[in-house]
């Protein structure tokens, strides 16, 4: 184990990440320029496609983070066949679901029932098929929805927040099912399909386009909204959530209905709108 991986099981880690909110959401001009001056040097941020590609237009670090690209930087698969993928980043794994276990990394794995927080809602995926993609700070960070779906329920599962990088999903058992999270269930014209957005270290929150923000507020129990009556239809590439720091999103679908895209595999570079699957 890394001696940084080692170091994150002792962190506090919600009051970093509360701190880390206040400095994102800051509209100190010096502060929150270093901060998007940091992380455009650090990570290699192209925002010339962004749709605002100067660096000190945002008027927060945050506001930075979540930014929008210009129309047309991203183009949804044109098969209507198609799954898209919900981010940029990089497929940390992706496969079946194998008797309920999802594959984490060499070693390690952990069930669908763990990562949903509940082991009915995980029957209807058991030997489905699971993409996780890693979403890096130089990313975009707002995930889009795979296929056309009708939300039913979120279910806010509380946990840790651990770092979601490369050294951490090898060496820290279950991940994603400790990390803190909100599970979109939906309902699709092939059956059920779960996004999952887990938080990590450092991340300030996570927001639908349907309810805002869902983390924090953190929380000490599982949190289920009820959402099947209503109406709200998030359609295939539209924006469902957004991270406000780096992280992870799960796309869980049951068996049978597609068969993932052959060009895919661990730390494939992806981007938002390529295939993901076809049905």
């Amino acid at each position: 184990m890394s001696p940084l991986t080692a170091l994150t099981y002792v962190l506090p880690h919600r009051l970093l990440s509360s701190l880390a909110r206040r400095l994102a959401y800051s509209r100190n001009p010096a502060i929150k320029q270093w901060l998007i001056d940091a992380v455009v040097r650090r990570f290699g941020v192209d925002l010339d496609e962004a749709a605002e590609s100067d660096p000190r237009a945002y008027p927060s670090f945050n506001a930075f983070f979540t930014r929008a690209l210009k129309p047309g930087a991203r183009i949804a698969d044109a098969d209507p066949r198609a799954l898209l993928m919900p981010a940029d980043g990089h497929i940390s794994q992706c496969g079946p679901i194998k008797g309920g276990t999802i594959f984490q990394a060499k070693g390690r794995s952990f069930t669908a029932a763990e990562l949903l927080g509940d082991a009915e809602a995980a029957k209807p995926f058991e030997n489905g098929l699971f993409a996780t993609v890693y979403l890096s700070p130089r990313d975009y960070h707002r995930v889009h929805m795979p296929w056309t779906g009708t939300l039913r329920e979120t279910v806010h599962v509380p946990g840790r927040l651990f770092s979601v990088g490369t050294a951490a999903v090898r060496d820290v058992p279950r991940l994603f099912a400790r990390n803190e999270r909100l599970v979109c269930h939906f309902d699709t014209d092939f059956g059920p399909m779960a996004c999952v957005m887990v938080g990590a270290l450092l991340v300030s929150g996570v927001e639908t386009v349907w309810s805002g923000v869902e983390i924090p507020a953190y929380a000490d129990r599982i949190t289920r909204k009820d959402w099947h009556d209503k109406g709200i239809v998030v359609e295939r590439f539209a924006e469902m959530a957004r991270f406000n720091y780096g992280s992870t999103v799960i796309v869980l679908l049951p068996p049978g209905v597609a068969e993932l895209d052959a060009g895919l595999g661990a730390e494939t570079p992806v981007k938002l709108g390529q295939r993901l699957a076809t049905l």
